[in-house]
């Protein structure tokens, strides 16, 4: 119970940024081709712990994929 208390739900892209790894156009790039999914609360655009935990795993059933 205290890990899903020390990790947040939703991330800020440049909080996605930090945790993927990735550059900030990559990260948009993703969202606008559907690859990593996002939710709307007001103004903010966030990204759920989910859909980074969703990406990584697209990531790695891709690269089984290529052997």
């Amino acid at each position: 119970m205290a890990d899903v208390m020390t990790r947040p739900a939703l991330y800020r892209v440049a909080d996605a940024v930090e945790v993927l790894n990735l550059s900030r156009t990559v990260i948009y790039d993703l969202i606008r081709t559907g690859r990593l999914r996002t939710v709307k609360e007001g103004r903010s655009r966030l990204i759920p712990a989910s859909a980074i935990a969703d990406y990584v795993a697209l990531l790695e059933r891709e690269a089984r994929g290529r052997r």
